[in-house]
Order: structure tokens, then sequence, then C-alpha cells
């Protein structure tokens, strides 16, 4: 498989097999977006919105990772930072949101958010899987990766926080997942903006 190396950090994803794996993410977090959102206002849960929100976000930066490849380092890397930003607008999106819900307090349906997020999980690890090969590479690149690997994690964060609410009857559980979901935006968004601000600095 050509330019594809578990540890080349100069893969710039040219690469049919790369474009076509892109394709199949991009598809996986549009649909699971429209089903999470729906899910989260349905059953009230401030942490399946913040989910949604980022599955598309992923959906639209995968779209413009897919749209740079090939392109120019300056190119590909101000679409790093852009996908960055855009990390650190839904983290505040979601921080806004969770300080709401403080207010407004509802109790979410915990077998809502329980099998909504499994199902997430389950998506999210097939996306991580199909780039288990991609994972390092240019700032663009990388950016992919780093997304599929924090939602697997996240979602892991609101099976147990179904739990929890299942448990307690409490809906500060679902607020505070929100909040670690924001922040886990907000660290993906660091490395990110880092590393294309590095590769700029490189060609200079």
């Amino acid at each position: 498989m050509s330019g594809c190396c578990d540890h080349n950090s100069n893969f710039e994803g040219l690469s049919n097999d790369y474009r076509r794996i892109l394709w199949w993410v991009i598809a996986i977090n549009a649909g699971m977006f429209l089903v999470e959102m729906f899910a989260g206002i349905g059953g009230q849960s401030q942490a399946l919105q913040a989910d949604a929100l980022d599955f598309l976000g992923d959906s639209l930066t995968y779209g413009l990772s897919l749209w740079v490849i090939g392109k120019s380092i300056s190119v590909r890397s101000n679409a790093a930072l852009f996908k960055g930003y855009s990390l650190v607008f839904m983290a505040l999106l979601v921080f806004g949101g969770t300080i709401y819900r403080l207010f407004v307090l509802n109790e979410p349906n915990a077998l809502t958010m329980g099998a909504v997020a499994i199902a997430a999980l389950f998506a999210n690890l097939f996306s991580v899987w199909l780039l288990r090969k991609y994972k390092d590479g240019d700032a663009n690149v990388r950016s992919v990766w780093l997304c599929s690997r924090n939602d697997a994690i996240g979602n892991v964060v609101i099976v147990i926080a179904a739990s929890g609410v299942w448990f307690t009857s409490s809906a500060y559980i679902d607020l505070g997942v929100a909040a670690f979901l924001a922040v886990l935006f907000l660290n993906s968004a660091s490395q990110i903006v880092k590393q294309a601000h590095a590769e700029q600095k490189a060609q200079t």
C-alpha cells in the first residue's frame, strides 16, 4: 500500500485506499449525526447532543480533508488549522449548552443514552479500524485519526454515564460528560493546531 506507514509523519493522504476510507468514514459520521441529534433531543441528553455535533463536525472536516489531498502544504496546513479552530468553536458551544442545562435541568432518558451511545461507539470503532494504518501523517491526516479516536473514547464515557443516570436518576452525570467531551475537543484542537503551525513554520 503506497504511502501508508504506521509512523510516517510525512504521509499526505496520496492514496486511493485512503480516499475510499475517508468516504466511508464521512458517510458513517453523517448518518450518526442524524441518529444522535434526534435521540439527544428526544431523550433530553446534553451528552448525546454534544456527541452529535462532533459527528457533524467530523463529517464536514473529513470532507475538507478529502478535498485538500494533493494540494500544497500551505493549503493542507490551513485546512488543519480550520479544523482545529472549529473544534474550539464546538467546545464552546457544548460548554454553553451545558451551562444552560444547569439552570433548566431535566433528567435524560438513560435507556436512550445507553443504546445510542453503544451504536455510536461501534460506528466510531469501525472508523478507527478503517483508519488504523493512517494514524500518523501530516496535520491534515492526523486530525482525522485524532477525531475518530477521541470520538470512540467519548462514546465509552457516555455509555458509562448512561449507567450512572440509570442508577442515580441524576442529570448532572450527563452534563459532566458533555463538559468532558468539550475538554476532549479542546485537547484535539491543541494538537492539530500545534502540528499545523509547525508545518507552516518548516516551510518558511
